[in-house]
């Protein structure tokens, strides 16, 4: 090692779903929505003025956050606005994980948390799901240095109910909760009813998913105003122009259209439910998923011979090479024609095999 690599922060990187580019690809594998945007998304870009591009934007986002204040009946200072929720949930590390105590999150989860965690330097102890990949909420009763779940989580699908939420958080007076609510609305209840009773909780949430917008990168959180006051200190002294123009203005947009929003997310709900029925029947298992995609795995069939063979077929799927899952594949709901190909394709493999 050369005497100038010493100092160097090395880390190992998030690694993320592969993005191909194939025309006749069925793309299952990043949790993204298969329906457009909200029209107003595309009616925005069409008015969007080319001219204001050389300006820099508002650094207060404040277009944005005030219409997701309005959706929520918030007050403007409970909301912080990033570049997808990751940029939302990597401000929040920074900003609250300062203790010696570890940080607590679930082993089988989102795996940007022990990223960032090595990026910062912040200590942090994975707690074990259990068998059935659910959260033990004792595990969360230990001193730390603050606390991060996501519900539904990821990649498992499993939704932790509210109560059991309420009490951790209960529990962990002392520290940050952070509750990080990327599927939230494909069939949970949002924490965001408890921000006003618990002063040390966080709630994020992002357009990528049940908004159709993973494109153009918007996340956001909600807490007391003192949190979201920290989070804005601290976003000012690293970054203070996070969010473009053409970001704020659509995604002020599109929450107007409330049908449309429930319109899409009620039609992946529906194709998610009538898919679980027919992954049974080929003798899949899987938990209740309450997200927009499925963890899945086969007694019969090893999950990466599944998904090299799906690759082939251009049908992509996510396959983590990780102890504990590395016989499970994470498979998006696509539309009802992208399932079918889907359902088609293992109906066929297994004829052969």
């Amino acid at each position: 090692m050369k005497a100038w690599e010493m100092n160097i922060r090395k880390v190992i990187p998030y690694t993320p779903g592969e993005q191909p580019n194939q025309p006749d690809m069925i793309k299952l594998n990043t949790n993204e929505n298969p329906y457009p945007p909200a029209p107003e998304a595309a009616r925005m870009m069409e008015e969007l003025n080319p001219e204001e591009l050389r300006l820099y934007p508002d650094p207060s986002a404040d277009v944005l956050v005030s219409a997701l204040a309005d959706y929520y009946h918030l007050d403007k200072d409970q909301v912080f606005v990033g570049v997808g929720s990751d940029d939302v949930l990597a401000m929040a590390f920074m900003t609250f994980f300062n203790s010696r105590q570890p940080i607590l999150f679930p082993d089988i989860t989102y795996s940007f948390y022990d990223v960032w965690a090595d990026l910062l330097r912040i200590p942090y102890k994975c707690q074990p799901l259990n068998a059935h990949f659910e959260i033990e909420k004792k595990d969360y009763e230990q001193p730390n240095g603050g606390i991060v779940i996501p519900n539904p989580n990821a990649p498992t699908g499993i939704l932790q109910d509210l109560a059991d939420i309420e009490d951790i958080i209960r529990r962990n007076a002392d520290v940050i909760v952070i509750i990080d609510e990327a599927y939230i609305d494909f069939g949970g209840v949002s924490a965001l009813s408890l921000i006003d009773k618990y002063e040390n909780l966080l709630v994020v949430q992002t357009y990528s998913k049940s908004r159709s917008m993973a494109g153009i990168r918007i996340g956001y959180a909600m807490g007391n105003k003192t949190l979201i006051k920290y989070l804005n200190d601290v976003k000012y002294s690293f970054n203070s122009y996070t969010m473009n123009r053409p970001s704020l203005e659509i995604g002020a947009e599109v929450l107007k259209n409330e049908v449309y929003f429930r319109e899409v997310t009620g039609k992946i709900i529906a194709t998610r439910e009538r898919v679980k029925v027919e992954m049974k029947e080929l003798g899949f298992h899987f938990a209740d998923s309450q997200a927009n995609f499925l963890f899945v795995t086969h007694e019969k069939y090893w999950a990466r011979d599944l998904f090299q063979a799906l690759k082939l077929k251009h049908i992509y799927v996510r396959y983590f090479n990780r102890p504990r899952i590395d016989n499970y594949l994470r498979i998006t709901i696509g539309t009802d024609e992208e399932m079918d190909a889907l359902i088609g394709f293992f109906k066929e493999y297994m004829k052969e095999n």
